[in-house]
């Protein structure tokens, strides 16, 4: 094991110079040479995404499984689930817990050669590893989380791992580039969304001009998307929901929708970051294990009050809404996901929030329509309206959220409406906050791995 790195050199050495060199000019060499590793971590990707998505819904179903048949156990199982996936993360890899887009956020920041050498605390295989057992535990207990923040850290780290390994002499693209296409790619296998992982590279990973990383960026998403797609096939996310798109005046009740459940994401997005700032005021291994095993007794006693539909990813919900609406859905399963959502992420294990924000702000949407009786065939597009905005309003990337709800669902007659709401969201969540989500805890993780002790020198000096 311990010369595998040396290995995988020697293996790409040897086909440079047996293979490569033969068969093309200099320039389409180094062209290769620079994208090959990429291309490999990309398939890797893939591969990763969808073992994790398989995962996923095998301890979703689970946890419906045993809420379904023994509710009592949520009272034992949720607090225990809660307890491993924080312990995990705190014994093995702290910068696991949370969400992971944060983390990579950061270790790009932290990319340049005077700090590389402290993305591996953020970014490392090991962190992707615990990130993975911590929030599967953490489901199989019933948590609130969805997968697609911790795929796109894991992404991170496996093109980080993949672009280090490169031998001495190989022409590469920086560490920068990448962390952020390894984002990028992680997102477009973990939804099938190819242009929404273009665009929230573009809107949320980086600042940096476009046309350092596009080729790198574009090329990665592909071969992800594509190995996921031969192992899964070309599946949508949410499948083909029955949508008229209405302009004129119903343009008012599209705007209105978004602006309530972009509020809605912006006030919970509060009420996580006050949450994690009274966590860290609990300093001794006590009080934080009591802390975690509180928030799984309250998240237990929600999950045997409403079943099953109050744990999980949500994703079983918004399914149900978009295709068998029967108007059935009771007026507090907002308030359950919502306060479910909030226990599950401040425990501090791994887990995400973008799926479980679009599951919250499906339901919104749906007692909005409901609540102003609004015509059932103009259901389905408010809660593609209320599922945009209210991610809007806890992440701040509106064309990201636009995008990804456009590419799950195929309906581009919509995409006009979509947009209009993620702006509207992005509008009013500013008020709320002018600083999003990921931008708070980017910074706390900044200083983390700024705090880690520098490493041996290595003789790897790559930009």
């Amino acid at each position: 094991m311990s010369d595998s790195p040396t290995r995988y050199a020697r293996l790409l050495t040897w086909f440079d110079r047996h293979v490569i060199r033969r068969l093309y000019t200099d320039r389409v060499r180094r062209l290769i040479l620079q994208s090959f590793p990429f291309w490999f971590a990309s398939v890797v990707v893939g591969v990763v995404a969808v073992g994790y998505e398989r995962l996923f819904v095998w301890a979703e179903q689970t946890s419906f499984a045993w809420l379904r048949h023994q509710p009592l156990l949520a009272f034992i199982l949720t607090p225990l689930a809660f307890l491993v996936s924080w312990g995990l993360v705190q014994r093995w890899a702290p910068a696991a817990r949370g969400s992971g887009i944060p983390q990579v956020m950061a270790g790009i920041e932290l990319s340049n050669p005077s700090q590389h050498h402290r993305t591996g605390y953020l970014l490392s295989l090991k962190v992707a590893i615990i990130k993975v057992l911590s929030s599967v535990a953490l489901l199989l207990g019933g948590g609130v989380i969805g997968r697609e923040g911790p795929t796109i850290q894991i992404s991170a780290a496996i093109f980080r791992a993949i672009n280090r390994l490169q031998p001495a002499g190989w022409p590469q693209l920086s560490r920068q580039i990448a962390l952020v296409t390894g984002g990028a790619a992680g997102l477009a296998a973990a939804f099938n969304t190819p242009l929404g992982g273009i665009v929230f590279v573009v809107e949320e990973l980086t600042q940096m001009h476009m046309a350092r990383f596009r080729m790198a960026v574009f090329s990665a998403v592909i071969v992800a998307g594509l190995t996921a797609q031969s192992l899964l096939g070309p599946y949508l996310y949410l499948g083909f929901p029955k949508v008229t798109a209405h302009a004129g005046w119903f343009l008012a009740t599209v705007a209105l929708v978004a602006v309530i459940c972009g509020l809605a994401g912006a006030v919970f997005a509060k009420t996580l970051l006050w949450l994690n700032v009274y966590r860290k005021r609990l300093t001794t291994w006590g009080q934080q294990a009591g802390w975690v095993v509180g928030c799984g007794l309250l998240l237990a006693a929600l999950a045997y009050c409403v079943g099953q539909e109050g744990v999980g990813t949500g994703k079983p919900i918004i399914n149900r809404l978009l295709f068998a609406n029967d108007g059935q859905t009771p007026w507090y399963l907002f308030p359950t996901r919502f306060i479910g959502m909030a226990l599950s992420y401040c425990g501090g294990g791994a887990g995400g929030i973008f799926a479980t924000s679009l599951s919250a702000g499906a339901v919104l949407g749906d007692a909005l329509c409901r609540l102003g009786r609004v015509p059932a065939a103009d259901h389905n597009l408010l809660i593609l309206v209320s599922m945009v905005s209210f991610l809007t309003g806890v992440v701040r990337s509106p064309f990201t959220a636009a995008i990804l709800v456009l590419e799950m669902t195929d309906r581009h007659s919509a995409i006009f409406q979509l947009l209009l709401s993620g702006m509207m969201a992005q509008a009013v969540a500013s008020l709320v906050d002018p600083h999003s989500f990921y931008e708070h805890l980017k910074m706390g993780f900044l200083r983390e791995a700024l705090e880690q002790e520098r490493p041996a020198p290595q003789r790897d000096n790559r930009p």
